[in-house]
């Protein structure tokens, strides 16, 4: 933790394997030994996603090493963990996923000015083979118009 910030976790393959449609930020129940496990940056959160069930919106297959100082206290790596959100944006949420078969993925978790652990998770429309290819080319073409750009500054 260089300067005494806590390191913010990313999930960089849902930003190619997605469209990302709208973004909500959540809180998220957690462990001390998971709290002390994301504040050291061991964690992932690639094939990861979010589930809603009874009312309430759960994060599944996030991985959070278990704590190299916790011993018999240590907290499961994959467990389901519960994502904290107001009922109307759970519905909201609900009702997008069950009409428009959209998927919702976690793509960040940060630690807030307070010190509180966040989740950004985002409702998504997966992108087919073909748009990922797309995608490619569209960010390297961006890329050799900014070189040439610097080039004849």
């Amino acid at each position: 933790m260089a300067g005494g910030r806590a390191p913010e976790i990313k999930n960089k393959k849902a930003f190619y394997d997605y469209d990302i449609l709208e973004r909500y930020e959540a809180g998220i129940e957690l462990k001390g030994t998971e709290v002390k496990s994301l504040r050291e940056g061991k964690a992932n959160l690639r094939d990861s996603f979010v589930r809603i069930e009874n009312g309430e919106a759960f994060l599944f297959n996030a991985y959070i090493a278990p704590y190299t100082h916790g011993n018999l206290f240590n907290h499961e790596p994959t467990r389901k963990r519960r994502l904290l959100l107001h009922k109307r944006e759970i519905k909201r949420l609900a009702g997008k996923v069950a009409e428009k078969g959209l998927t919702i993925v976690p793509l960040r978790i940060y630690f807030n000015e307070r010190g509180k652990a966040k989740v950004e998770i985002a409702l998504v429309k997966g992108r087919k083979k073909y748009d990922k290819r797309e995608a490619i080319k569209r960010r390297e073409l961006e890329r050799e118009a900014q070189k040439a750009m610097k080039f004849y500054r």
